[in-house]
């Protein structure tokens, strides 16, 4: 019976302050909208930046007259190094294959030129953590010397793998600080505008406060306003970014890559987590902002 009043008063207070209610509804909704649109953008940014990330190897070029028992000890030495994700043999025929793929003509013509394959077997080695790609590179070539004997050369492409590490490392840090800065601006904005709602009422406040209603009797209805407004604005929200999935995004993702891309979160949990962070943070915005105005 106590919830029944509670929320028939939290209807009727937002019949009373319609205004104030609906600003409240679209800022909720406005804010949803933008997060909804930001959240995927931001996953689908670093799941490109890993990506690329994840194209940093070291490749160890294996001696003409290395033996096959010192390819396998090379191998185990690689494979127990720190930081290696894994390991991937390159024989001369896979090599030139690869390269004549990328270049048929020119290595054709080397090859013929050359008479025989002239492109080493390889250790293609892929890190765990590209930022630790040092750790691989000095246990197999300390000091620019081979530490084993099937080694005949390291190379980490120090360059690329300089401005791959950085940009991405650049990419992942603007995304994450933005996607702070825009959270906290959305509970700002929402708490704000429920502020205001609540400060057009706070003279009923004053008079319920000193006609000896607990705290907690008054605040409810408020709180039960924030919880209808925040549901509201998030279902407006979530009909807004469905009709937008459906109609651009969903046939654009064969056309571009970034739409498509694996990482970003389901659109059901998307849903969900909207509805969740409206809710909650309208609620907590009522109930947070009315207690200045219950030190009658």
């Amino acid at each position: 019976m106590r919830w029944t009043f509670f929320l028939r008063e939290a209807l009727r207070g937002l019949r009373r302050s319609s205004a104030p209610a609906l600003a409240a509804t679209l800022t909720v909704l406005l804010t949803a909208v933008v997060l909804g649109v930001f959240i995927p953008i931001v996953q689908a940014t670093t799941g490109t930046a890993n990506e690329v990330r994840s194209r940093v190897v070291v490749d160890v070029y294996v001696k003409e007259s290395a033996t096959q028992l010192e390819q396998s000890e090379l191998r185990e030495a690689i494979e127990s190094t720190a930081n290696v994700k894994t390991v991937e043999f390159i024989s001369k025929g896979e090599a030139l294959e690869r390269a004549q793929e990328k270049n048929p003509k020119a290595f054709q013509e080397g090859a013929e030129l050359l008479g025989s394959n002239p492109l080493p077997a390889s250790f293609r080695v892929t890190p765990e953590d590209p930022d630790r790609l040092d750790e691989i590179v000095d246990r197999l070539n300390a000091g620019g010397e081979p530490q084993l004997a099937a080694i005949d050369e390291v190379r980490d492409r120090e360059e690329d793998t300089d401005k791959i590490l950085s940009a991405t490392g650049l990419v992942k840090a603007l995304t994450a600080g933005l996607a702070v800065l825009l959270v906290l601006a959305s509970i700002a904005l929402i708490a704000n505008t429920i502020r205001l709602s609540v400060f057009a009422r706070r003279r009923e406040v004053e008079v319920m406060k000193l006609v000896g209603a607990t705290n907690w009797f008054i605040r409810w209805p408020f709180v039960i306003e924030g919880i209808i407004v925040g549901f509201l604005g998030g279902v407006l929200a979530v009909l807004l970014l469905a009709i937008v999935k459906t109609t651009f995004v969903d046939p654009l993702s064969d056309r571009f890559a970034l739409l498509a891309a694996p990482d970003t979160i389901d659109f059901p949990l998307l849903v969900a987590l909207l509805m969740l962070a409206c809710v909650a943070v309208s609620a907590l915005g009522s109930g947070i902002t009315l207690r200045r105005f219950l030190r009658v």
